[in-house]
């Protein structure tokens, strides 16, 4: 008898519990939507901790230790970078478009106060943004390299007897119109003179170069470089020679006669 009233006790108490159970579920729904969703996120972390713990074998203490460095170490990645960004700003300016790179270093410049994903996602296209722009000048290094190449070659050829007759011919045709017959005139008159060296030099009267000006500073008004480059020099004696002359057979004519021009 006994017996089966505790059992009759026992039963009324584990009703009581359930009954209980279920009012405090029916309250806690019945409350706020915003406590439910709470408890379930707030579980949802606390399940992914400890699944992450069980995967590591890391503990909560430590797991927050290894986040804080990541964060550290993403904060210094993203220094480092800005830093590689400026320098390449200012090696790639007046090369090459940088705009990109500069807007991602606008976006980069509060690294500091930026969440961790939106750190490590601006860091990674900063970066990418740096091999962009590096790749850019140097392809824009490469062919201004290749024009001064161009450049000083076509310098050399032109700088030789044979090249500045050439571009004297050329000259003399295109820009005043004279023809085969004056350019036999100009030949024999700057073969007399300088035979066409664009570094001759008369030591006792301090003429210069092809045309043989006097001084050699007056071929300044055709170029800056009137000392290393044939063209230029040939530029300024056809000019003298049109000013003076008139055509390069009267000025030839005159040096027969006086041994200058």
């Amino acid at each position: 008898m006994a017996t089966r009233r505790g059992l009759r006790r026992r039963r009324t108490g584990r009703k009581r519990l359930i009954v209980a159970g279920a009012i405090a579920a029916v309250g806690l729904v019945a409350g706020t939507g915003f406590t439910v969703q709470s408890a379930v996120a707030t579980q949802a972390r606390i399940d992914a901790t400890t699944a992450l713990t069980e995967s590591t074998g890391l503990d909560h203490e430590q797991l927050g230790v290894y986040s804080t460095i990541a964060e550290a170490r993403a904060i210094d990645t993203a220094a480092d970078t800005l830093t590689v960004a400026n320098a390449t700003l200012a090696a790639v300016d007046g090369k090459v478009d940088s705009s990109g790179l500069a807007a991602s270093v606008a976006s980069l410049g509060d690294f500091q106060t930026l969440p961790i994903d939106s750190l490590v996602d601006l860091t990674a296209q900063t970066r990418a943004e740096i091999e962009k722009a590096a790749a850019a000048a140097a392809e824009y290094d490469r062919v201004r390299a290749e024009e001064a190449a161009a450049a000083a070659q076509a310098l050399a050829a032109g700088n030789t007897p044979d090249g500045a007759r050439a571009t004297a011919r050329s000259l003399a045709a295109a820009k005043y119109g004279w023809g085969d017959a004056q350019f036999q005139c100009l030949d024999q008159l700057w073969q007399k003179e300088s035979g066409w060296s664009y570094t001759a030099y008369n030591a006792s009267s301090g003429a210069t170069g092809i045309p043989q000006s006097l001084p050699g500073s007056k071929m300044a008004t055709a170029g800056a470089d009137w000392e290393t480059n044939a063209t230029t020099q040939v530029t300024w004696g056809l000019d003298y020679i049109a000013r003076g002359y008139g055509t390069p057979c009267s000025a030839w004519s005159h040096s027969q006669s006086v041994n200058w021009y």
